[in-house]
Parts: structure tokens; C-alpha cells; sequence
């Protein structure tokens, strides 16, 4: 068994794209799922699909800060080429990878992200069991 087929994510296969952008990204199904207000099963099931529709494509980028077109087109090799190019083989924090014109992800801003995500969605449980 080729090891390489593991890792390689293949374009019209729109659900494990995005299940290898959250893999990169260090987001958890459910955490994705609850920002989208779904399952953790839900978003399972979604990650297995070829195809998913554009609209809720839409808004999987958008919880995830990426345009729709690098979920589309998402090519795992160019990132692996890109940290084997690099000088150390590591992407610092304060650096901006840059798989290709459509694939940049600065880590530091996605850790900041999420973490806002996180406290708002706190705040709000909060409010919620004052309120009850």
C-alpha cells in the first residue's frame, strides 16, 4: 500500500479536503460543528461526501477564515513541498505559509481566531444560564 495516497488530498473530493484543512488547521469536528450549529456526526458525514453544496460551502469557509476556493482545490502536497523547501522545515508561528496564491494561512491569526470564537461562544452560554 502506497503511504503517500494517505496524505495527498484528492481535488473533487471536496469532503476530505476539508477534512485535511481542519486536520492543518488543529480544528476538532466538533468544534466545527458547533460553530456551523450542526453535529459532531453531521460534519463526519459531510467530510465524507465528494461533493458539497456550494451555499454550505460557503459557510464552512467562512467559520473557517479561507476562501471557498481553497477548500476546493486544497492540494496537500504543495504544503508538504513548501515546509520541505523552507530553510528549518518549520513554519514559525509569526509566518505566513504560503502554499499557493489561494492557500495562505497565517497559524498565529487562526490561533487568535478560534480563541475569540471560543470565548464568545462562552460569554454566550453564560448569558444563557443567567437568563434561565
Amino acid at each position: 500500500m502506497n503511504t503517500d495516497s494517505k496524505i495527498t488530498s484528492n481535488k473533487k473530493h471536496v469532503g476530505h479536503n476539508l477534512r485535511m484543512i481542519c486536520l492543518y488547521m488543529g480544528i476538532k469536528q466538533s468544534a466545527l460543528a458547533t460553530d456551523l450549529g450542526l453535529s459532531q456526526a453531521e460534519i463526519s458525514r459531510i467530510e465524507r461526501q465528494e461533493h458539497i453544496k456550494e451555499s454550505f460551502l460557503r459557510k464552512v469557509a467562512a467559520v473557517l477564515g479561507i476562501p471557498t476556493e481553497v477548500i476546493k482545490n486544497f492540494d496537500a502536497e504543495k504544503i508538504i513541498d513548501n515546509i520541505n523547501n523552507s530553510k528549518e522545515g518549520i513554519i514559525f508561528a509569526k509566518t505566513t505559509c504560503t502554499c499557493d496564491a489561494s492557500q495562505q494561512i497565517n497559524p498565529l491569526d487562526k490561533i487568535v481566531e478560534l480563541y475569540n470564537r471560543l470565548l464568545r461562544s462562552e460569554r454566550e452560554k453564560i448569558e444563557l444560564l443567567k437568563n434561565k
